[in-house]
């Protein structure tokens, strides 16, 4: 690789260090990392990310490094997950996946963001098997469990999307087990928000247990500046709320997630909070 190469390579490695800091920022790789470009993606700051994402594409394409080629597709999958664009995450985690694949490797994140794009969007019979595996995946390359907290998060919303409660319940625990076994405390924020949802949207709902778990993930967010999820724990509230009888309550949660989503443009969960909230009216 010349120089100039190195040079504009090293720019890409830190956009996308960067880029996959603020989708699920973690407090090691904040103390180990100086990243290159300070996007406040985990507080909401959305805005140009998608270019910068390609951006940063073009120059490890150019470079001729296919690895991290692949790991901006992840970032960018992450990207727009992140901000409810499931077209673009699904497109983009496709093809990492098939350049990864296309090397006879595998890789749990993209299996991972592409089953729950596809799960998010409907696809079950497609997303599941995806997020199956990238379980197996984990645990086969690290025995210390690192990052599987967040995959066992979206199996389990799958597994709720599919009517399979106490498997979804099983495996949203495993995940606050796991984020808090190895100290990944916005994993375990996001855990925290799955096992909410799987207690609430039970058929034999537990009000209190719902609550509290929403109310931890939320605290955790707020703590960890995750503006996106704090928008998500207030929808989850308020449609606990609503299920239980409190109307006022479960409009004003409804209200702060739609300023908040609108604020960050969050597309597809806009609406959705949107659809939440007029339903009260």
């Amino acid at each position: 690789m010349r120089q100039d190469q190195a040079s504009e390579f090293g720019n890409f490695y830190g956009k996308i260090i960067s880029l996959g800091r603020y989708i699920r920022p973690s407090e090691e790789r904040q103390r180990l990392v100086r990243p290159a470009l300070p996007i406040p993606f985990h507080r909401g700051g959305f805005h140009g990310l998608d270019a910068k994402a390609v951006e940063a594409m073009q120059i490890a394409e150019r470079a001729n490094h296919p690895h991290t080629v692949i790991e901006s597709h992840g970032a960018l999958g992450g990207v727009s997950l992140e901000r409810g664009d499931l077209d673009t995450a699904q497109h983009v985690f496709e093809r990492g996946l098939a350049l990864r694949r296309a090397g006879s490797v595998g890789d749990p994140n993209l299996l991972s963001g592409l089953g729950y794009a596809y799960a998010l969007s409907g696809r079950l019979s497609e997303g599941l098997p995806l997020l199956e595996e990238a379980i197996r995946s984990e645990v086969s390359i690290s025995a210390m469990g690192l990052g599987l907290a967040v995959r066992m998060s979206r199996l389990a919303e799958a597994y709720l999307r599919t009517g399979r409660a106490d498997e979804a319940l099983r495996r949203a625990r495993s995940a606050v087990e796991l984020s808090k076994k190895h100290q990944e405390r916005a994993n375990e924020a996001l855990a925290l928000k799955v096992l909410a949802e799987i207690t609430a949207l039970g058929d034999s709902i537990d009000a209190p247990s719902a609550g509290k778990h929403y109310a931890d993930s939320l605290a955790l967010a707020e703590e960890l500046g995750m503006r996106p999820l704090v928008a998500h724990c207030h929808v989850g509230l308020g449609k606990l709320y609503r299920r239980t009888g409190n109307p006022q309550q479960a409009r004003t949660q409804l209200a702060n997630a739609v300023a908040m989503m609108r604020e960050m443009e969050m597309g597809l969960w806009l609406e959705e909070a949107e659809a939440e909230l007029k339903e009260l009216e």
